[in-house]
């Protein structure tokens, strides 16, 4: 079980760095958002500081990566369905949910090193959070990205084609991105906007990644937010773990 997921994940791997242009950008798109987003939002903020802008917009910049990064994993899934790959490998004498779990776990490796990176980059920008607390939101960030991967990979089972998934992510994307304060705090949204905004997952992750680097482990958004997406996580695993066996027969 575990070798099996270790070879999937390594053949992941080797895949997205086979052309390092991709994982290259990947890591530079979170890092052009903190230096060119969060200056914006310095009167958003209390004290109207660099640092005060960074403290709210990073926890933000960091969940926006896990979940939007991982959300759009499984486009490439889709090709190898097209191709014939993904159901060799299904019928392979491999244990079939390494070949779901390798890939999840690829998404897992390039969050850290894209959070590694954004949290060095605002450190030097000014911010700074306590090693607890970043452990803490590290591993909010990982949950989420597991939810979000697992959800694509079961998308692109389901689906099988690029532009109907193309079209659910798109649909969803902003009015979850802006329901969840990623970019400007939900306290500035008109009432109606306020009032769904606990309907949104991705808003209690918000709350509590701010709470996070704010220091407050008191927060009760933290145990929600961990609650939410574990159990997230795991529903959109299963799922996706079923749309293999069911693409294999």
């Amino acid at each position: 079980m575990i070798r099996h997921t270790g070879l999937f994940l390594g053949y992941e791997l080797k895949k997205s760095f086979r052309n390092p242009i991709w994982p290259l950008f990947g890591i530079m798109q979170p890092v052009l958002y903190l230096l060119m987003f969060a200056p914006l939002l310095k009167s958003t903020t209390p004290g109207g500081t660099t640092v005060e802008a960074l403290r709210m917009f990073t926890p933000a910049a960091m969940l926006m990566i896990a979940l939007f990064g991982s959300m759009f994993s499984g486009f490439s899934l889709i090709s190898e369905i097209r191709n014939g790959v993904l159901e060799r490998m299904a019928v392979s004498p491999a244990w079939r949910p390494a070949i779901v779990l390798g890939r999840v776990g690829k998404d897992m490796v390039m969050l850290v090193v894209q959070a590694l990176v954004v949290t060095l980059v605002a450190a030097l920008m000014g911010l700074r959070i306590g090693v607890v607390e970043l452990l803490l939101v590290m591993l909010l960030m990982a949950a989420t990205g597991l939810f979000a991967s697992g959800l694509s990979q079961g998308l692109a089972l389901a689906l099988r084609d690029e532009n109907g998934m193309s079209q659910t992510v798109n649909l969803f994307t902003l009015p979850i991105m802006l329901l969840a304060g990623l970019f400007l705090p939900i306290s500035l949204a008109p009432d109606w906007m306020q009032a769904l905004a606990p309907f949104n997952p991705v808003y209690h992750a918000v709350e509590a990644g701010r709470a996070l680097f704010a220091g407050d482990m008191s927060a009760s958004s933290i145990p929600l937010a961990f609650g939410l997406f574990i159990g997230l996580a795991v529903i959109t695993t299963v799922w996706s773990l079923r749309s293999l066996r069911r693409l294999s027969g």
